[in-house]
């Protein structure tokens, strides 16, 4: 395991190729362990996300006091799903082991790191008293452009998304790709979902979604946050009409980090001092995050 220190107060650890620790010892994290053991963030990255763009991600949770548990995915998690089954495996054990045993949780998961993150609950239904010490661990969990809807409708997605030249033929390819060997892709990718709707976690849900997202149907997504809410969690989100996939935060910054903020102070995860944790005021919008608890009949 590699480490260096890249910026004040930041150490980083590549624990593998691709899962990266940061520990954050800087002033503000400093000001969260008085309270207890540091929180640790769980940063499921999307596909092909470059380090400089998930970099202002991590920052604003430096800032928060977070040390930064990255964990990226490969391709061959989606198009292999068994080897996806696998790598969640790897990372509930780590986050299991001595280092991070004690550490209070949230989750912020980037489109296929959804799937991600849904292997790993896949995992925790059928195992539920072995990652107890995680799952009761976890305060949040936050989903941004999160890729859910049919196989035909990532198939589109990702066409569209990686191959505009050739949409239709990669469309087509992905699609019989799946169908030839549904056993061994399609099959896990309905337990995955079947596990995500009935969500084992209690813990409060954001997410960040918008209408013309390709990757995501807004539609399914809103009966997701719905289905959630019937089951006792708390579901809040922040939509916009227009906003690229995974790319909310720079869109509308402002909008963003307000909304974020709110959740974090939801879950006491966050600093007092909105000044010591770099976010602006709350906009009009973001007063109007929705936060609805489902209330039983």
């Amino acid at each position: 395991m590699q480490k260096a220190t890249i910026a004040s107060g930041i150490t980083v650890q590549r624990i593998s190729k691709t899962i990266t620790f940061f520990k954050n010892e800087s002033k503000a994290a400093s000001m969260l362990q008085q309270n207890g053991p540091k929180p640790l963030l769980l940063l499921l990255t999307w596909l092909g996300s470059r380090p400089h763009a998930v970099d202002k991600y991590r920052e604003i949770y430096f800032r928060q006091g977070f040390d930064v548990l990255t964990v990226e995915s490969e391709p061959s998690h989606f198009l292999w799903p068994r080897w996806g089954l696998d790598y969640g495996a790897q990372v509930l054990e780590l986050l299991q082991s001595d280092s991070f045993v004690s550490r209070p949780l949230l989750l912020h998961a980037f489109s296929i790191g959804g799937y991600t993150f849904a292997q790993m609950m896949v995992h925790i239904s059928m195992n539920a008293q072995q990652y107890k010490s995680v799952t009761n661990r976890i305060k949040g969990q936050i989903y941004d452009s999160l890729v859910i809807g049919s196989v035909e409708k990532m198939a589109e997605g990702v066409s569209k998304m990686f191959f505009p030249s050739l949409q239709g033929l990669v469309q087509w390819s992905t699609l019989l790709y799946f169908r030839v060997l549904e056993g061994y892709t399609v099959d896990y990718y309905n337990a995955a979902i079947e596990v995500f709707w009935n969500n084992p976690l209690q813990t409060p849900g954001l997410f960040f979604h918008s209408e013309n997202d390709p990757l995501s149907d807004h539609k399914e997504l809103e009966r997701l946050q719905k289905k959630w809410q019937q089951q006792g969690i708390t579901v809040m989100y922040k939509a916009w009409k227009d906003s690229p996939h995974a790319g909310h935060l720079r869109q509308h910054p402002q909008e963003y980090l307000a909304t974020l903020h709110q959740f974090l102070q939801s879950l006491n995860m966050s600093p007092k001092g909105k000044a010591s944790i770099g976010l602006q005021d709350p906009t009009p919008e973001a007063e109007n995050l929705e936060a609805i608890p489902f209330q039983r009949e």
